[in-house]
């Protein structure tokens, strides 16, 4: 049977950090109900439906989206979990209070994070808040220890009876061995039957195998080297390679630069992955540009349908594996500021979500 799960982002309740970084109350929501459309047909904003702007601190939202995904065939979520090393960590509440309260009773795994934070909410990427660094064995004990609660609860998603985890960025960590090693060891130490392992953020013949990982979920296509531009002239200017005619670009016209056609976006997930276990990743829609503005990257016109063919790939990629290795995750539950969400919104209601449910049913 297929599992679909779908990624979660905390970003939903005031955090002392983001108070002192963009002002008092800031969450997700600040940058989703300020954007505008900024082309013709451009969608935005993006406004919540059945859940409206909520506060992820109350428990009866937690409940609520819990109740929806399920609903629609939703098998779990994977909710983002910050680790900066040395026990710094960020946007820890709403998980915490699902794991302390039992509640909502609907499984789930989690996936570290595990980038430095910059100021892309305001555009501005190169500017770093938190960076995120790798201290070394003692931390990566630390780290287990701090996750080892929801690896033993009863809901957490298990591959062959052992805790999925999700980690953003492999590439990134400097001993990587040694990271895989000692989550491997402790989880057996701790009476677990071991880690299931996935490695996204990577490409689909990278040797996750041999690097200790179980799987992959390849980078989802966001990169815009082969897509063809929505915009004939922003089609130009990049064949001419010119970042002086971009700059130009985006100062006369007031327009983002990277407009791109999600029906071309879609993924085939037919890639050779070496023999290693590739879950696709399905986006049903994708507009960061509430966060980026001009330096947004916007899939144009996606649709419940075109999003239809998109997982119907995915399907088709892991129908012939063993049971346990049939997973599809979702990029994301919730994830507005991107315009990446099956939660409904007033535009397409419950759409997104019915795809799913339909096609989980077969």
């Amino acid at each position: 049977m297929i599992k679909t799960i779908a990624f979660y982002l905390p970003q939903f309740h005031p955090i002392p950090e983001n108070d002192k970084w963009w002002g008092k109350g800031f969450t997700e929501w600040t940058n989703v109900a300020k954007a505008k459309p900024m082309f013709p047909g451009h969608y935005q904003p993006h406004v919540p439906a059945d859940l409206g702007f909520y506060d992820l601190r109350v428990p009866e939202t937690r409940e609520a989206q819990a109740a929806l995904a399920e609903e629609y065939g939703i098998t779990a979520f994977c909710y983002w979990h910050y680790w900066f090393g040395n026990g710094r960590r960020i946007l820890e509440l709403p998980f915490e209070q699902v794991l302390q309260s039992k509640k909502p009773d609907f499984p789930f795994c989690l996936a570290w994070a595990n980038e430095s934070w910059s100021g892309i909410w305001h555009g501005n990427p190169k500017s770093k808040l938190i960076e995120q660094v790798y201290p070394g064995e003692q931390d990566y004990i630390d780290h287990f220890n701090l996750l080892l609660p929801a690896f033993k609860d009863k809901r957490y998603f298990r591959v062959r009876n052992k805790p999925l985890f999700v980690v953003y960025k492999p590439l990134e960590i400097p001993d990587l061995k040694l990271f895989v090693d000692t989550f491997r060891r402790l989880a057996l130490k701790n009476g677990l039957e071991g880690i299931h392992l996935v490695a996204t953020n990577v490409d689909p013949d990278w040797d996750a195998h041999g690097n200790g990982f179980d799987a992959l979920t390849p980078a989802v296509h966001t990169k815009d080297a082969y897509l063809r531009s929505a915009n004939k002239f922003v089609d130009f200017y990049r064949r001419t390679k010119s970042s002086r005619l971009n700059v130009y670009y985006k100062k006369i016209f007031k327009k983002p630069t990277r407009i791109y056609n999600y029906k071309d976006a879609i993924q085939d997930f037919n890639e050779d992955s070496k023999g290693n276990i590739y879950y696709p990743t399905v986006i049903p829609n994708w507009d960061n540009s509430p966060r980026s503005g001009l330096n947004g990257f916007i899939l144009h016109n996606s649709t419940p349908e075109l999003f239809k063919n998109a997982m119907l790939n995915a399907v088709k990629r892991v129908k012939n594996y063993e049971s346990e290795d049939q997973i599809i995750f979702i990029k994301s539950w919730n994830e507005w500021a991107e315009g990446n969400h099956l939660e409904p919104d007033l535009k397409y209601g419950h759409k997104y979500l019915q795809v799913v449910k339909d096609i989980m049913k077969g």
